[in-house]
């Protein structure tokens, strides 16, 4: 039986009574993560304290991409990670425009990195036009008219 100031406190209550001290958990880089690095199980830790803006579990972060290089320490927050990029700088990639039943491919340059979702700029190589487009989940750009 426990005992504080004359009271007797059950240890079923005990759980409930502490739950309100207890401190947050704030997700942290375990080490130097550089930008654009997706992260893994053993990049990051939790540790007990409320650090304002850091992830509270490591489960959403991972499989995520670091935007900005992370230090040991700091806290992963929601605005330095995101989906991985698809479609890398300069790389080559399909340009596909839709439109009423009519389909126009060609092949581009990705004038930036993104990830599916994303809009991207992309130089049209037979036309040297600069368009701007959606990453597909396959990492073609899809340009003008709906998906």
């Amino acid at each position: 039986m426990w005992r504080a100031i004359g009271l007797v406190l059950m240890p079923s209550l005990l759980p409930g009574l502490m739950s309100g001290l207890a401190a947050a958990d704030s997700l942290v880089a375990a080490r130097a993560i550089p930008a654009q690095t997706v992260i893994a199980p053993e990049d990051v830790m939790l540790v007990s304290a409320e650090i304002p803006g850091a992830l509270s579990a490591v489960e959403p972060a991972l499989g995520l991409e670091t935007r900005v290089a992370i230090y040991p320490g700091r806290p992963v927050r929601l605005g330095d990670i995101g989906p991985p990029a698809l479609v890398e700088r300069n790389a080559r990639v399909a340009l596909v425009y839709r439109s009423a039943g009519l389909t126009i491919r060609a092949e581009g340059r990705a004038l930036q990195r993104a990830a599916a979702g994303e809009v991207v700029r992309a130089m049209n190589l037979s036309s040297k036009t600069t368009v701007t487009g959606l990453v597909a989940p396959d990492g073609t750009i899809l340009v003008g008219g709906p998906p």
